[in-house]
Formats: structure tokens, C-alpha cells, sequence
């Protein structure tokens, strides 16, 4: 009996709660609690017209709607019943006949700073049903209209149907002058028409024609959907383009271990073959046979490829990335001394278009490999082959008659290397321009025939054991376009020498003089002959003192480094007035060198206080 007795309470509260939401409906006099789109078609007291009076009257009523200034003014002209089915009989919808001048661009209404809790307010009071021979619009639902079906009220059942999208519109001068429209008891806000052409009168003519952007407050001037936003945040929306560019700043190791287990789409991105038409492996411990043999069976159009100090690759893995790659272009492979000579006879025989071999410090490489890369890549153009201490003028001979396209060799330590290699590359490879042949058994004899190479632009003759002077200063005067030498360790070099090459060398830059034999007069005469010469090193010649630094400091114009490394006849006192004198010129001691380092430790933000003893 009480469960009934509390339903029938129930039922009673219902009842008073329809009652009051009836009253409150009679009292609204409009379709919004103030001038609404749909008023502006309704009001009038006109019954059935045709189609040139419709729209006659649909101007009329535009001007009319313009001067509305309360929801009381609207209320004045609304159409009877009788009249509005009229209308619709004739199969006309209500915005069927506003003219499209007056209709805003891709939205009938458009943002105002309107509170969020009086959207509840501004919803369609009337029998939305009539609204249904309107199209659909095609925007997506804006979240004002979840509010009002979620919100409860009468208006649930009919908010349902309205496919109008229920943005509030922009204030309009007319409704924030009265002062009963703004400050109404229901919480009404003025809105207004936006129009191209009609302006209201008594408003001004940049708040009538003027269109005004969308509010943020609109759930349309945001994003399509309420989730587009939190979606369009996402960097999975860039294009792809846009995303390999940035996924190009990581290694290999990143890219691998990190990015491409991120999710299934950038796992395919760092799998883009871009990726893998160079790949750097240099100094993983990881990289084995397998993973080259993988590479290799579902890329096969790498071009570069670089196993450095990789210690656990085998031959085989190099022979299965070869002879799937024959397009490589670039082998590098520093200290892999557990390789032999089939690795690079199968690079050769394979990938003829090759370019590049770096292949410094192996031991087990022979001439054997020299010759199959002269007889099978004649598009060869730099080669490193320093410590190889297996190599020979026999390997050295094939390789530079197969391959007249060189421009750049490198042989360090090699003591099996003569004046025959030097001759061989000086004859059949017209366009070396940087050539480096140090520590090598290489003599004056040997060096003079680099004078044929008028492209040679940087040479390298350290710890040459039988070079003179007058070799070296006829390099000097028929290579013109030579702008590097290096003659460090060579205790033959003497200031004379140093002379000549800073009267002959009209490109040279850099000058390398390392515990060569010379004094100031040297550095004076650097200073004195030379406009060109940049870079100075000196180090290590224990004759230079402080008028040799001090000289060609102030007379050279060119000199942007001095190194004087261990020269112990110059003292620190000096190096610190002509570092504040010439603040352009680097000037490199021990003291100087190691000022220069804490600078830079400060700089990326180390503290001598937090720092712990090794």
C-alpha cells in the first residue's frame, strides 16, 4: 500500500512539473526568447501569396525584422495558425523564401559570447515538426544540441528534430541598447541578423555588413566534431611527408629500437625505403650476419652502408648485402679486421656502380681485393686504405689503371707502398685532387710526379722519411689550385722552404708545419708573402719565440688560426696580450686550449661544485 501511495506521490509531482513547464511555454512569445531566424519569416500578417509576393514580403519582412528591437516588438507580428498552414500548404518551407543575400555564409547563425548556461535557453519552443521540410543540415551535430537533448525540459522531444545548427548569434547594437533585453529575468541575450546588404536602422553600418568571426565559444568555429579536436592534436595528422622528414633526424638504433615500436603506422614509416638507402651501423656491437642478411632480403636498394668498428659481422654478411644491393654506391668499414678479402672481391664483382670504399686499418686485405675493385668499378672515386699493411705497389698499380675516375686516395702506414703507387695514381688519374700518402715508403722521387695533377687542392705528406725541400716547393709552384699542406714530422722542411711556399701558393689555406724545422723567420714570412693562408700550425717547433708569433699576427690579414702547441720559447704572457689584441685569430696552446674547453663545459651548463671525482 505504501509503494502505491508513493507512486501515486510520484505521479502527482509529475503532473505539477508538466503544469509549470505549460506555463512557462505559454509565456514565451516567440520561437528564442528574442529575435529569432525563424521570426523573421513568421512575422507578418499575410495570408496566402505566390512566389513573387513571397519574396517581396520575405524583403518586406527583413526590414521590418531589422528594426526589432525586444522580444515584445516580435511578438506583435506573429502569423496566426490558420496563416501559417496556409503557408506550408503551398509547399513552401519557412526558409525556403529568405532571400539568399540575407542568408550568412555557410551557417545561418552565427557565435556570440553567450554564457553556457542560458544555451538551455535558446532552443526552439515550438513544434520543431513543422521545421521538417527544411534539408537536413549536413554540419555535424554541434554539442549545443547534445546539451539540450541530455538536458532535459520540455524541449527534449522537439530539440530532436531540429537540424538547425543552434549557435548563438553575434550581439547586435539594437538589443545590447535595450536595456529589458539584456537584463531580462530569463537570462535572454540580444541577437541579430547578419546580412550582406540590409542595414538596421539606427545601427551602425560596420556592425551590420561587417560579417564577425565565429566566437570560440562555438562548438562549429572549433572543430567539426567535438572529438576532431583532440584527433587534429595528434601527430599522426601531419602528412607523412612531414613525419619521415622528422623521423630522418634519428638513427638507426632509434628508429629501430624506439619510433617503430610507437605503433603499426610508424613502424611502416621508419620501414619507407628512404630509410635504408643509407644506413649507418658503425660501432653496434649488435649488428651481426643476420640482421645484414635481413636488410638485404627485403631492401634491396641501399646505396650506402657503413659497419665501422662492428666486430660481430662476418663475410657473409657483407657477400649476402652485396649481391642483393647492386646498386651501393658507398662502403665504409673503419677496424673491421675479422673481414678478409672476399668481403670487398664480392662488393666488386657485384655492385659495379661503386664509388666509395673505406676499408682502413683490416689486416687480412690483400692486393687480391685491389685488383678485382680496378677490374670491375671503373666508376671508383675514393678510396681509404691506411694500415692495411698487406697492400702493395702491385694492388695499388690495378687499382689506379681500372679506375681514372679517382679524385681522392688516402694510404697511411702502408710500408709496402712505394714511389711506383705515386707514379701509377700521378699517370692514369688525372683528376685526384686530394692525395695522402702518410708514413708511407714514399721519397722525393715519387712525390714530383704529383706535379701532373692540376686538380690536386689538398696533400698530405706527413712523415715522409726523404722529402726535400726543393720537391716540395715545385709542388708548390705547379699545382695552383693547391689550397692544403700538410708537412708535418718532416725534419727536412726549413724556413727557406716555408718562404716559397708563402710567395708560390696564391690558394693555399692551410698550412701544417708540426715539428718541422723552422723559426720565426718562418711565421714572418708567412705573414709578410702570403693573403691567403688562413690556418697556421706550428706547434711543437721549439725555435719559434715571441717575436715570430708576435710578427705574423700583426703583419698577415688572412691568419684566423696560430697554432704553437709545446713552442716552449713563447711565453703565456704574450699568447694573452695578443689574444685580447687580435680577438680574430685563434691562437692554440695548452693554456689557451684548455680555457677554450671550460668555456664551452659552462656553456652547456657544467658546475665545477656538482661534479664528482672520477
Amino acid at each position: 500500500m505504501g509503494h502505491l501511495l508513493s507512486k501515486n506521490g510520484n505521479r502527482g509531482n509529475r503532473l505539477k512539473k508538466r503544469k509549470r513547464k505549460l506555463l512557462k511555454r505559454k509565456k514565451r512569445n516567440c520561437f528564442l526568447q528574442g529575435p529569432c531566424m525563424l521570426c523573421f519569416i513568421v512575422h507578418g500578417n499575410s495570408g496566402s501569396l505566390d512566389d513573387d509576393q513571397l519574396e517581396n514580403s520575405a524583403s518586406k519582412l527583413a526590414e521590418r525584422y531589422a528594426a526589432l528591437s525586444s522580444p515584445e516588438d516580435c511578438a506583435k507580428f506573429l502569423l496566426s495558425p490558420r496563416e501559417l498552414a496556409i503557408w506550408e500548404g503551398q509547399g513552401k518551407g519557412l526558409l525556403s523564401a529568405v532571400p539568399a543575400k540575407l542568408i550568412g555564409p555557410q551557417a545561418l547563425f552565427r557565435t556570440a559570447a553567450t554564457p553556457a548556461c542560458e544555451y538551455s535557453e535558446m532552443v526552439c519552443k515550438r513544434k520543431c515538426a513543422e521545421m521538417q521540410r527544411c534539408g537536413p543540415c549536413k554540419q555535424p551535430r554541434c554539442a549545443l544540441q547534445e546539451v539540450m537533448e541530455n538536458g532535459g525540459g520540455a524541449g527534449d522531444a522537439s530539440a530532436s528534430h531540429c537540424h538547425l545548427p543552434l549557435c548563438p548569434l553575434p550581439s547586435s547594437s539594437s538589443s545590447s541598447s535595450s536595456p529589458s533585453s539584456s537584463s531580462s529575468s530569463e537570462g535572454v541575450s540580444g541577437v541579430g541578423l547578419q546580412t550582406d546588404s540590409v542595414e538596421s536602422p539606427g545601427s551602425t553600418g560596420s556592425t551590420s555588413a561587417t560579417p564577425q568571426s565565429p566566437s570560440p565559444t562555438c562548438p562549429h568555429a572549433l572543430a567539426d566534431t567535438p572529438g576532431d579536436t583532440a584527433d587534429n592534436s595528434s601527430i599522426n595528422h601531419l602528412p607523412s611527408s612531414i613525419l619521415l622528414r622528422v623521423l630522418s633526424h634519428l638513427s638507426v638504433k632509434e628508429r629501430c629500437l624506439c619510433a617503430s615500436l610507437v605503433c603499426k603506422y610508424w613502424r611502416d614509416l621508419c620501414l619507407d625505403f628512404q630509410f635504408w638507402k643509407q644506413i649507418d651501423l658503425s660501432g653496434l656491437q649488435q649488428v651481426t650476419d643476420d640482421l645484414l642478411v635481413k636488410i638485404s632480403s627485403w631492401r634491396q636498394n641501399v646505396t650506402e652502408i657503413n659497419i665501422s668498428d662492428c666486430r660481430n659481422v662476418q663475410d657473409l654478411g657483407v657477400c649476402s648485402l652485396a649481391s642483393h644491393c647492386p646498386g651501393l654506391l658507398k662502403y665504409t668499414a673503419y677496424r673491421c679486421k675479422q673481414l678478409s678479402d672476399l668481403s670487398l672481391i664480392t662488393i666488386a664483382t657485384h655492385c659495379p656502380l661503386l664509388q666509395k670504399a673505406h676499408v682502413g686499418n683490416q689486416d687480412k686485405l690483400t692486393d687480391e681485393a685491389l685488383k678485382k675493385l680496378g677490374e670491375c668499378c671503373p666508376e671508383l672515386r675514393d678510396v681509404h686504405f691506411g694500415q692495411c699493411y698487406n697492400i702493395s705497389d702491385a694492388g695499388m698499380v690495378a687499382l689506379a689503371q681500372g679506375c681514372p675516375k679517382l679524385q681522392r686516395i688516402y694510404m697511411q702506414e702502408n710500408k709496402l707502398v712505394t714511389d711506383k703507387s705515386v707514379r701509377a695514381f700521378a699517370e692514369h688519374c688525372p683528376e685526384l685532387q686530394f692525395v695522402g700518402f702518410m708514413g708511407c715508403s714514399v721519397t722525393s722521387l715519387g712525390v714530383i710526379h704529383l706535379t701532373r695533377l692540376k686538380n690536386l687542392s689538398s696533400l698530405d705528406l706527413r712523415h715522409i722519411s726523404e722529402l726535400n725541400n726543393e720537391t716540395v716547393m715545385e709542388v708548390v709552384r705547379q699545382c695552383r689550385s693547391l689550397s692544403s699542406l700538410n708537412l708535418c714530422l718532416n725534419w727536412s722542411i726549413n724556413d727557406r722552404c716555408v718562404e716559397i711556399i708563402a710567395k708560390e701558393g696564391r690558394s693555399l689555406k692551410e698550412l701544417y708545419l708540426v715539428s718541422c724545422k723552422i723559426t720565426d723567420y718562418a711565421l714572418i714570412a708567412i705573414g709578410q708573402y702570403s693573403t691567403t693562408i688562413e690556418t697556421v700550425d706550428a706547434g711543437w717547433c721549439m725555435e719559434i719565440t715571441d717575436q715570430g708569433a708576435t710578427q705574423i699576427a700583426k703583419s698577415s690579414k688572412s691568419l684566423r688560426y696560430l697554432g704553437l702547441m709545446r713552442c716552449d720559447k713563447v711565453n703565456e704572457e704574450t699568447v694573452e696580450r695578443l689574444v685580447q689584441q687580435y680577438p680574430h685569430i685563434v691562437f692554440s696552446t695548452v693554456m689557451q686550449d684548455c680555457k677554450r674547453t671550460l668555456e664551452r663545459a659552462y656553456q652547456m651548463g657544467w658546475n665545477p661544485n656538482n661534479s664528482t671525482a672520477s
